[in-house]
């Protein structure tokens, strides 16, 4: 089978844009309502306050019988009579690993973009937000023909080396042979993921959870016990809306067949994730702004 010629996706929902992943940025930057306090994210929408052994002073508080006295704040000590220590902002090295699912299941879409673009324009915007908190970031993209790698690396140029390789690997998953095509199954995919990241890592999933394999949890389960697997789970709400049925689609001279379940189909997280990985719901078909309201920012 012939490679499909990019000129085939001509659609901006149908490929990854560089610069619209750049320009994801400014956009969450600006909708983004900062807390006053020092905290510590968890890309992806979680985020819970956090002190550490850094070098920025966060605050002071009265000294406890233990504390290290080598943090005691002078100035507040003398000017209150009492004993007080500083508590310093987290200083860790951290590192955001970017899961992108770009398999054949995710090369399509209904509405505004393929589930695939999607998935980029979310890990993205984890990304920028995970840059933007002082951590590392790296990519691994998984497509029908292998893996496509970028390590971990920080500040902006880190960003923008994941988001070119998003788009490369996305290229490539559009130009494989035309016609149907099997995913591999995503907990073979995922396997040796321990091995390219350090204990304590965020790990960001990207995908619509397609061909699991039978065992996708086990993997993840295993992951969360040293790292922090999560879970994007790019799906597109008009399939809930469709009668039952098979649906004949033209993607880039691709011709396939979409099976839809009827009315109230749901996405398939119950049978696949543990219940302890964090999971949050994105739509495909809805806009950036409401993909960045939805993930926290």
């Amino acid at each position: 089978m012939k490679p499909q010629p990019a000129s085939a996706f001509s659609h901006p929902g149908t490929h990854v844009d560089p610069a619209v992943l750049i320009a994801l940025r400014a956009d969450m930057l600006g909708a983004e309502n900062r807390d006053a306090g020092p905290v510590s994210a968890m890309p992806g929408g979680f985020v819970i306050k956090r002190r550490g052994n850094g070098q920025e002073v966060a605050d002071n508080r009265i000294y406890a019988e233990g504390d290290d006295l080598r943090h005691i704040d002078r100035g507040a000590t003398a000017r209150t009579g009492h004993l007080y220590i500083r508590r310093f902002h987290e200083e860790r090295d951290r590192v955001t690993l970017l899961v992108a699912d770009f398999r054949p299941s995710m090369l399509w879409g209904m509405q505004r973009a393929f589930r695939s673009v999607a998935a980029a324009e979310a890990l993205a915007i984890t990304g920028w937000r995970a840059v933007e908190a002082g951590e590392r970031v790296a990519l691994l993209a998984l497509t029908a023909d292998g893996s496509f790698a970028v390590s971990p690396r920080g500040r902006s140029r880190g960003m923008l080396a994941v988001i070119g390789g998003l788009a490369r690997a996305h290229e490539a998953a559009l130009a494989g042979p035309s016609g149907a095509r099997a995913d591999p199954p995503l907990d073979q995919a995922l396997t040796g993921i321990s091995r390219i990241t350090p204990s304590g890592a965020e790990i960001v999933l990207a995908s619509g959870l397609d061909t699991p394999g039978d065992g996708l949890a086990d993997v993840l389960g295993d992951l969360s016990r040293r790292r922090n697997p999560r879970v994007l789970m790019i799906g597109d709400s008009i399939l809930g809306n469709l009668p039952a049925g098979q649906y004949p689609m033209a993607v880039g001279g691709r011709r396939m067949r979409a099976r839809v379940s009827g009315r109230g189909a749901t996405e398939p997280r119950g049978a696949t994730l543990p219940a302890d990985i964090p999971c949050i719901t994105l739509d495909a078909g809805g806009s950036t702004e409401a993909m960045i309201r939805t993930l926290g920012g």
